[in-house]
């Protein structure tokens, strides 16, 4: 079986994998390669016949007779030479088929499902899919981490339940059961857990929910695949302190986080480790993370082949004067305690099953050729866990690596003109980009434009702070105190590093949405680099090496750089100049909606940070929104209007509405808007009373301030937006002659009386709540109104043409689903 062959296959598994989670498409697969397979044997069937028969004709005419022929077949057709056989074999082509479907059957079987025990089923044997009051036994599976709430965070191996309570009555008590939890706890009450360790934890039980929003994180997607279908919302935390904490590999891992951090301090200290040790190891401050994320620089917080290749080096150096099989020794067990003090993460197995082929092949005396070792690892460790092909550490990893392989060497032959030194510095992040940015527009929608910029200025101070990090743990093994004072050394690389990505986060342009590219883009961006790179292994620069310096071997680069803005650009461009959409957010309890009409976009409220933070913000993002013309703040609350400066800072904003009701608690969070739209030279416009403001084709009028009450006449329909209202200010707005009717009804879900209801006659009525008044839902159904609301529907989508639709509704019809 040659190489060719292998690659196929290989490929096969790959693909079967990528596809297995989108139905019947493997059977798709399957009779691809049947398709194949009988083209190639119908081919190679044809090409037989035809060169047969030519072969007989120039035989007969140089060397034999036709009556020679005619008299004695047998000998005449054995004279005749055989044609050669065919490169690849038709079989080859089915056995791929059948390998790719194969791994989508695999991948399906090995796809977490709840049990029958899972602890999982309790919520829905309760009838209850919202929180259930719970007190679990069970072992620590990870050392607590620190949440953006600022909660403690740790999984656990749950095996008992010892109360459910629900509607305030005893359902169950004692039952065994099994499942992985997330656990969330008071901060205070997870400092000193320890993985295995045994406790007992009273909380809220509650089923992780799909995304409610476009560009949402999808929190039930990442715990199904970590094998988890529950959450524990936990209050109190009992377990035995008598107990030593056994020893483990997380003691060490402790030791040398604490070491850098005793004089460095945090952020410093923190994000020394977390380059040495990976982010999963230690808690980084997440503005710091963020900030690093923002620029490009996210990689240098996760573990991998730096980090391995320097140990693996290290290793090697010192023992140059031993026999193969020690060397082959020490490395192995070096690999393996990395491995274990960092995690068991992808990209780290990747880096160390790499490093074990250079061992190998260091003491068998044999060359390794790095990209089959690249794809044989990568299969292995699909065989294992099939469900990393969909994890995008394990894709970011080993596209960033098979970048590095194959397209570092030819940039640096075109920049050859440079030192060596300075041309790495701009090759190794640019090959490296390559190959990852496709996937990172398609995950997180946005680029940084800085980012090549910023990976070259910082590359000297990451490699500084690399080693000298490395060198801090090895001697904090043993000596704490001078590995504390070795980091203390890296203070000021460490600051420069923090400012430099802290500089870059804050200028003009730092990141730009691209807003959702499909599957289809996906897979012809990375068609365009394949094709790239089988260009110049195909005009072979070995022989033509003047091909990578010449004129022309610019052209097929450009054209790859212009056909894939084209086709990033384009799409989202089209929709976004011919569209007409408003948006109503799925939030709990805050009413956020976002006019789209011809790329231009009006945002009406912002809520809460975390809800700017998380929802608004990735909405804008997967919409390719870069800036906001119109922006409305219906409501004086705080609540609904803190998450302001946090879009200020991410989005301009050009002209900036506000209601005019005195805000007692709102002042200081208006300094901070006014302060963000002078700097942006955006304009602040104070609502008036009655009198209509023109947002595009929307016009908007406040008529009453406290309690807002906004009306939008949007193409031929009328909304209205109520604010929160008890039943004696909807009598009091009943009396004052500010209520008309109106075509939808948008408010909080809290009760609305008949007499309200009668004025507004409602056809349609969608509440920004988690439950809606059952009363006031029954009155609407009275009135054949059609009701949604954001905790049943998630996001609600209004257009001229497809009407009302919920977040399923369109994310299933949605083309960047293709």
């Amino acid at each position: 079986m040659n190489q060719t062959v292998i690659f196929i296959l290989a490929f096969a598994y790959l693909l079967g994998l990528l596809v297995g989670a989108i139905p019947w498409v493997n059977y798709g697969i399957l009779g691809l390669g049947i398709i194949l397979a009988l083209a190639t044997a119908l081919k190679q069937v044809y090409q037989q016949k035809q060169s047969r028969k030519a072969r007989i004709q120039q035989f007969i005419k140089q060397k034999e007779t036709r009556k020679d022929a005619l008299t004695d077949p047998i000998e005449f057709a054995a004279k005749i030479p055989k044609p050669p056989r065919p490169k690849l074999p038709f079989w080859v082509w089915l056995l791929a088929g059948i390998t790719a479907f194969l791994a989508s059957v695999y991948l399906q079987i090995r796809t977490p499902q709840p049990a029958t025990n899972d602890i999982s089923q309790l919520i829905l044997n309760s009838g209850n899919s919202q929180d259930l009051l719970i007190t679990v036994r069970g072992e620590v599976g990870s050392i607590p981490r620190l949440t953006r709430s600022g909660r403690g965070q740790f999984w656990l191996n749950v095996n008992q339940v010892n109360e459910i309570t629900n509607n305030n009555t005893p359902i169950a008590v004692s039952r065994d059961v099994k499942g992985l939890v997330y656990v969330t706890v008071p901060l205070l009450k997870a400092t000193g857990l320890y993985p295995g360790e045994s406790v007992a934890i009273t909380g809220s039980l509650y089923q992780p929910q799909p995304p409610s929003n476009p560009g949402g994180f999808d929190f039930y997607n990442y715990l199904a695949q970590q094998g988890s279908f529950a959450g524990l919302r936990g209050r109190y935390i009992s377990h035995d302190d008598s107990q030593p904490p056994p020893w483990g590999l997380w003691k060490i891992r402790q030791r040398i986080t604490r070491a850098q951090a005793k004089l460095l301090g945090v952020p410093e200290g923190s994000l020394l480790s977390a380059m040495v040790l990976g982010r999963l190891a230690v808690d980084l401050p997440y503005d710091i993370r963020d900030t690093f994320v923002q620029v490009g620089l996210a990689h240098i917080l996760a573990a991998s082949g730096f980090q391995v290749s320097f140990l693996l080096g290290v290793i090697l150096a010192l023992t140059q004067r031993f026999s193969p099989q020690i060397r082959f020794i020490l490395g192995l067990l070096t690999l393996l305690f990395y491995l274990g003090l960092t995690g068991i993460s992808p990209s780290v197995l990747r880096a160390t099953l790499m490093g074990l082929a250079v061992l190998i092949a260091l003491l068998t005396q044999r060359q390794t050729k790095p990209l089959n070792v690249l794809l044989l690892v990568a299969i292995l460790l699909l065989i294992v866990n099939p469900l990393w092909i969909s994890d995008i550490g394990f894709q970011l990893s080993f596209l960033a690596t098979l970048g590095l392989m194959v397209t570092v060497p030819p940039l640096m032959q075109r920049l050859n003109w440079m030192p060596p030194f300075f041309a790495s510095l701009i090759a190794v992040p640019l090959a490296v980009m390559i190959w990852t940015l496709p996937l990172q527009l398609y995950i997180f929608k946005v680029l940084s434009p800085y980012s090549i910029l910023v990976n070259i200025i910082a590359s000297p101070l990451i490699s500084i702070i690399t080693l000298g990090g490395m060198a801090s743990a090895l001697v904090a093994l043993f000596m704490p105190g001078f590995g504390s004072a070795i980091s203390q050394v890296l203070h000021y690389p460490i600051l420069g590093l923090i400012e430099t990505a802290d500089y870059f986060s804050h200028l003009p342009g730092n990141s730009i949405a691209v807003g959702s590219i499909s599957l289809i883009q996906l897979i012809t961006l990375y068609s365009l680099n394949l094709l790239i790179w089988g260009y110049f292994i195909w005009v072979n620069p070995q022989e033509n090496p003047k091909i990578l310096t010449s004129k022309k071997g610019w052209i097929p680069l450009l054209f790859a750089v212009t056909c894939a803005i084209l086709i990033v650009v384009a799409p989202g461009w089209y929709t976004k100049t011919t569209q007409f959409q408003a948006t109503i957010l799925g939030t709990p309890k805050e009413p956020i909606l976002v006019i789209e009409e011809k790329g231009k976009v009006t945002l009406i409220n912002s809520g809460s940070q975390n809800t700017a933070q998380f929802v608004v913000l990735p909405f804008l993002n997967a919409q390719g929104v870069n800036e906001i013309q119109g922006s409305v703040a219906t409501h004086p609350q705080l609540g609904l209007s803190i998450g302001w400066p946090f879009i200020l800072e991410n989005v301009p904003i050009k002209r900036f509405y506000d209601n005019p009701a005195p805000k007692k608690t709102y002042q200081a969070t208006n300094d901070v808007i006014l302060k963000a739209l002078a700097q942006q030279k955006g304009a602040y416009v104070p609502l008036i009373l009655r009198q209509p403001v023109m947002l595009g084709s929307v016009k908007l009028e406040l008529l009453n301030p406290q309690p807002p009450i906004i009306r939008f006449e949007m193409g031929q329909n009328i909304w209205t937006l109520l604010g929160e209202t008890s039943i004696n200010d909807q009598k009091q707005l009943m009396e004052s002659q500010s209520l008309t009717p109106t075509q939808v009804l948008w408010w909080s879900g809290e009760p609305l009386s008949p007499e309200i209801l009668s004025v507004f006659k409602p056809k349609i009525a969608i509440a920004s709540s988690n439950s809606i008044d059952p009363k006031t839902v029954q009155i609407l159904s009275q009135q054949q109104t059609q009701i949604f609301w954001t905790g049943r529907d998630g996001a609600i989508r209004w257009t001229p043409t497809q009407g009302f639709e919920t977040t399923l509704d369109f994310d299933e019809t949605d083309g960047s689903l293709l």
